[in-house]
């Protein structure tokens, strides 16, 4: 009988991480059951608490809830899930703990729930990763900003130690740590973090009859496999690779207990396919209007408004060199007058919904759904929907987003940086045919550095299209407002990715080591 591995899943944000190995299956069979997941940050919590009874629901009847099914749909308020299935909840409120890592109370619940995992499975994973704003180059940034700010005072600097003291307790036969480019190059103390992790790591052997053996996820000829690193950046992962609509690279390291390591040399998957595209993965959503937040909102007066500044862009560019882009914003100035949107919100599925035989698109819909959720844009200040046209017509004719020198001084901001070349991507449109850049969490602040490709649609992404772009599937509800449902979104890792690696893991898990296999004979 094939074995099952007990999940430990820290940070868990959303559940990106734990969704993706929770969801592989191989041959009917499930290896990697989620045990224990934490995350502090409230609205994160519940939304991952929904995951969990979901999850557990859909195990034991094979469906999703018909409550849940009409509360993603927005026909019903959000029910009473503890009278919907009491055992399901039961399990949900187990698994999804509402905990600061770093507490003693943490440490406790986490101690308590390692006990049960080894009595309960085969073995156990480790898997998550530590708060990403100390080591992301941004998060750097605006820390240095703060008066006062003392970087070894920071404690998120020092949270994957309390990973480290879980691996240690846990032992488990493989962690998986995540976390942004930026921690290779973060110092703390003038030292390099990445370096007292390694550490860390190498300093688990002590005491213990097996140590760990670090791998880096490559990719090599359409195949994915675990290789030994010979430098920091050989643990970056880029998500392109693996079939991901988007341009988001980040360090992952897989942890190998030194018992079961050489089982590592040869196991491999094939990856899914070549990279998505934007306009692959969101281009059939419902097309929708933005809001005006400033004065009138309706449809008629956001029409008027796109309708000035694409005629006044037309006006702009009669050169001989920008007929392309002159002719492009007549064509928007005909098809806004025409048809142009009219709804800021739309639930309906699109054509053809849950049907394809893409591998990524079976992912992403999920047949039993009757809407589409979450698909609802925000408002932007008038004078920024002349930008946002302004951005999208200039990638789709350039095939690349504007810098801040490219616009016209008509559509440039009141601010006296504009030119200075610091806010040179404060506006950046996400091409239709290529991956998109990196969401972030900066996309819950104002939506400038995600301008949907569209012109006629002349807005940000809705938390679904980003959520897309993400590859949580379309029955994956963020709860919370809008605002923290971008943050989880952005702060997420792409199940899809996930998914994957949990594919490489379970592949060497299940090889024999080479004196196993000569001992067979």
């Amino acid at each position: 009988m094939p074995s099952t591995f007990g999940i430990v899943d820290l940070f868990a944000g959303p559940g990106g991480l734990g969704e993706g190995f929770a969801s592989f299956v191989e041959d009917g069979h499930t290896p990697f059951r989620i045990g224990i997941s934490v995350e502090k940050e409230a609205s994160a919590h519940r939304t991952l608490t929904l995951r969990a009874f979901l999850r557990e629901h859909r195990a034991r009847h094979g469906v999703l809830p018909k409550e849940f099914v009409d509360f993603h749909a927005g026909l019903a308020s959000e029910p009473d899930w503890s009278a919907v299935d009491a055992e399901a909840w039961q399990h949900a409120i187990e698994e999804a703990r509402a905990l600061e890592l770093g507490t003693g109370a943490a440490a406790t619940a986490i101690d308590d729930a390692i006990a049960t995992l080894k009595a309960k499975y085969d073995d156990t994973i480790l898997i998550g990763g530590p708060p990403c704003q100390a080591y992301s180059l941004v998060g750097r940034v605006r820390s240095r900003g703060k008066v006062g700010y003392v970087p070894e005072e920071d404690a998120r600097h020092y949270l994957f130690r309390e990973y480290i003291r879980v691996l240690d307790k846990l032992r488990p036969a493989v962690f998986v740590m995540e976390n942004v480019k930026g921690m290779l190059s973060s110092t703390v103390e003038s030292r390099l973090v990445f370096e007292m992790l390694m550490e860390d790591l190498s300093s688990l052997g002590t005491g213990h009859a097996h140590h760990y053996e670090l791998r880096a996820v490559r990719v090599e000829d359409g195949k994915a496999s675990l290789q030994a690193a010979a430098r920091p950046s050989d643990f970056i992962v880029r998500a392109e690779a693996f079939g991901v609509p988007q341009r988001r690279h980040r360090v992952i390291i897989v942890g190998i207990r030194s018992d079961l390591a050489e089982r590592a040399s040869d196991a491999q998957i094939a990856v899914s396919g070549s990279m998505r595209t934007v306009r692959e993965v969101i281009g059939k959503m419902p097309a929708l209007r933005s809001g005006i937040s400033r004065g009138l909102d309706d449809a008629s007066a956001w029409r008027e408004e796109v309708l000035g500044a694409a005629n006044m862009l037309a006006g702009i560019f009669r050169g001989k060199d920008d007929r392309a882009l002159r002719a492009a914003f007549l064509a928007v100035s005909g098809q806004v007058r025409e048809n142009s949107p009219t709804v800021r919100a739309s639930s309906r599925l699109p054509d053809d919904y849950g049907i394809s035989s893409d591998e990524f698109l079976q992912w992403i819909e999920r047949p039993e759904l009757l809407a589409i959720a979450q698909h609802k844009t925000r408002g932007h200040m008038a004078s920024d929907l002349g930008r946002y046209l302004f951005a999208a017509v200039y990638g789709a004719v350039r095939g690349c987003s504007p810098k801040a020198a490219d616009f016209p001084l008509v559509l440039s901001p009141n601010h006296r940086n504009w030119h200075s070349g610091v806010f040179n991507d404060r506006f950046r449109v996400q091409l239709a045919d290529e991956a998109s850049t990196t969401v972030t969490s900066h996309i819950s602040k104002d939506g400038h550095y995600f301008i949907h490709p569209d012109p006629i649609q002349c807005r940000s992404l809705t938390v679904r299209e980003a959520a897309r772009l993400q590859t949580f599937p379309d029955d994956y509800l963020f709860l919370g407002n809008r605002t923290q449902q971008y943050v989880q979104v952005g702060n997420a890792v792409p199940p899809f990715l996930a998914r994957q690696i949990a594919a490489i893991v379970n592949a060497m898990l299940r090889k024999e080591a080479p004196s196993e296999r000569e001992r067979s004979f």
